[in-house]
C-alpha cells in the first residue's frame, strides 16, 4: 500500500460537480461574489482538498497495517511523535497533533512506517480525538493481537481555538489502553516516560 496522498476518493470524486456547485453555493450564501477572479477556482480547489484531506474513506484501516510478520519480540515497541491533521465532525474544522503507540507484540509485528499509514487512515474523514485514540488501539489489537496496546494522541482543534471559547494554545490529550497496559500501571508508565524523550 502506498502512501495515503497516493489514494483518491472515490466518494468525492464521483460527486465532484455536486461538491463544486454547492461550495459555490456556500461562498454565495455568506455573502461573497463567486465571480470575482480570487474566487473563480475556489469550488473546484476545495473540491480537490477534500479529495486529499477524507482521503481516510477510501481505505479500510486495518489495511493500513499492510503484511506483518512472524517476529519472537516480546518487548515494547514504540512509534511516537506521528503528526497527523484531521477535520472536527461537529464544526469540519481542522484539529492537528502527534499520535504515539505503544505495543507489547506476542508473536506478530507489523512494518513501523505501517503504524504512520494506519493513524493517516483513521484520522483523515470527520472526526473526533477520541474515536481517532480508541479505533486506532482496536485496529492494533484486531490485527496483531499483542499482549498490549497504548495510544496517545495530543491534539490543538481549531474549533476550540479560533472560535467559540477562543484558548489558542490549548492541547487535548487521550489515551487508550488495551492489554497488559490496562491492568499493568508499571508498563503504562514506562510507556508514558518514553514518549516524553
Amino acid at each position: 500500500m502506498g502512501n495515503i496522498n497516493e489514494y483518491v476518493n472515490g466518494k468525492v470524486s464521483e460527486n465532484r460537480e455536486q461538491i463544486e456547485y454547492h461550495v459555490e453555493k456556500i461562498l454565495e450564501l455568506i455573502g461573497e461574489d463567486t465571480g470575482r477572479e480570487g474566487l473563480l477556482e475556489t469550488p473546484a480547489r476545495v473540491t480537490r482538498m477534500y479529495e486529499e484531506i477524507f482521503g481516510g474513506y477510501s481505505i479500510d484501516p486495518r489495511e493500513a497495517l499492510g503484511v506483518t510478520f512472524d517476529e519472537s519480540h516480546e518487548e515494547l515497541v514504540i512509534v511516537k511523535d506521528i503528526v497527523y491533521y484531521s477535520q472536527c465532525e461537529h464544526h469540519m474544522a481542522p484539529f492537528f497533533g502527534k499520535v504515539h503507540i505503544g505495543y507489547i507484540p506476542s508473536g506478530r509485528i507489523a512494518g513501523l512506517s505501517k503504524l504512520a499509514r494506519l493513524v493517516e487512515a483513521v484520522s483523515r474523514r470527520l472526526q473526533v480525538q477520541e474515536r481517532i485514540t480508541t479505533q486506532i488501539a482496536d485496529i492494533m489489537t484486531e490485527v496483531l493481537s499483542p499482549q498490549g496496546v497504548m495510544v496517545v494522541v495530543e491534539g490543538e482543534h481549531l474549533c476550540m481555538c479560533a472560535r467559540g471559547v477562543k484558548k489558542p494554545g490549548s492541547k487535548t490529550v487521550t489515551m487508550s489502553t488495551r492489554g497488559v497496559f490496562r491492568e499493568d500501571a508499571a508498563a503504562r508508565a514506562e510507556f508514558l516516560s518514553l514518549i516524553k524523550e
